[in-house]
């Protein structure tokens, strides 16, 4: 079984080639969500969506995490206080991305390594997609660089401006582009990596010259460039991976495409999924090999689920429910069990006399 919850990649092989820090922005309010919770905090498949994104930087070998906050900030000041790593920086009034990025100037201040600024808002970000920005900056020799995607439908985003030769020239927001630019359909998804120094030394130099009148983090590339630093630019973000959120529509979609990802892993890794359109696992679940999870069962939370198991349908399994190799689990509600062997019962009465109710011979149902 593998746990989908924060990870520490030790492995050499993950490491930046150099010390590399994140900036995480989670400052704005969404008010097309029409909602008093952070957008950050939403879930997706049982998680807040900033927990993925915190989890991908971790994977690609980034051990500090600097999260911009503003509206609603206690909550995720609560949600995120224990997490390793991490450091809140207060953005006080939201004048755009780079305003944002710039409230970390203090915590990063004598930091000699890169800085990957990203969107806290994107949950289906892949580590393999960081590292890979990782790589091609170093490799490059670069002091900015971006990771782009492609899209069918480039409406709202940023357009990628190449010159005759493809070297990149500058972003042009969606609001600002000209009706030639609109017809551009290689955007940006708002992955950014930035060797620190230079960082910070040019963030001053933005000026609000848009629609907004805000300081866009965008423009630090340009004035990189402009400087004769090299700008890296590659086409590497799957155009799945590049969804933002910014509607409750947007966060439905996102976590059905969450719940087909966390289940094309356990398939990988041998368990049986009979009906995906009408199963759901929450993302910290576990489930050995050679399960099989039947139509309509709803696994939440950090709920373990050995191998050889069999569970619905019409099965919930609750958040901290342990089920041991080889049970069969019934229709109705399984909360948490008692994992010591010889002991086949449930903890809560309640949820004993659920199952038992809803137990249709000759299924029967065993808990550890």
């Amino acid at each position: 079984m593998t746990d989908r919850s924060t990870k520490v990649e030790t492995e050499q092989s993950n490491k930046p080639a150099r010390a590399a820090a994140a900036v995480i922005l989670a400052a704005g309010k969404s008010t097309r969500m029409k909602t008093e919770v952070p957008k950050v905090m939403h879930d997706i498949c049982g998680r807040p969506m900033l927990a993925y994104v915190i989890d991908a930087c971790r994977e690609a070998g980034i051990s500090q995490f600097h999260v911009v906050v503003g509206f609603g900030k206690e909550m995720i000041i609560e949600a995120f206080k224990g997490v390793p790593g991490v450091n809140f920086v207060e953005q006080h009034e939201q004048k755009g991305t780079g305003h944002a990025v710039s409230m970390c100037a203090d915590a990063l201040k004598g930091f000699d390594g890169d800085v990957v600024t990203i969107a806290g808002d994107m949950p289906m970000i892949r580590a393999a997609t960081l590292r890979e920005l990782l790589g091609n900056h170093a490799a490059a020799g670069a002091k900015a660089s971006i990771a782009t995607t492609v899209l069918d439908d480039p409406s709202g985003y940023g357009r990628i401006v190449r010159d005759a030769k493809g070297a990149f020239v500058e972003i042009v927001e969606h609001r600002d582009c000209t009706p030639k630019q609109r017809e551009i359909h290689e955007v940006n998804p708002s992955y950014y990596c930035f060797d620190c120094k230079t960082l910070f030394e040019t963030l001053p130099k933005i000026k609000p010259n848009n629609v907004k009148g805000e300081y866009y983090i965008t423009d630090a590339l340009s004035i990189i460039l402009g400087a004769g630093h090299t700008v890296c630019a590659k086409t590497n973000v799957p155009a799945e991976d590049a969804v933002g959120i910014n509607s409750r529509r947007d966060l439905a979609d996102v976590s059905k495409v969450m719940q087909r990802r966390i289940q094309n892993e356990l398939m990988a890794q041998g368990v049986t999924i009979v009906s995906p359109d009408n199963t759901w696992i929450d993302s910290r679940a576990t489930i050995g090999a050679e399960s099989v999870i039947e139509p309509f069962s709803y696994i939440e939370g950090h709920a373990r689920i050995g191998a050889n198991c069999r569970v619905g349908p019409y099965a919930m399994v609750s958040d901290g429910a342990v089920v041991a190799d080889g049970a069969i689990v019934g229709p109705g509600l399984l909360t948490a069990f008692d994992a010591a062997p010889g002991r086949r019962q449930a903890n809560d009465p309640e949820a004993r006399q659920n199952v038992e109710a809803a137990r249709r011979p000759p299924v029967q149902t065993r808990c550890s």
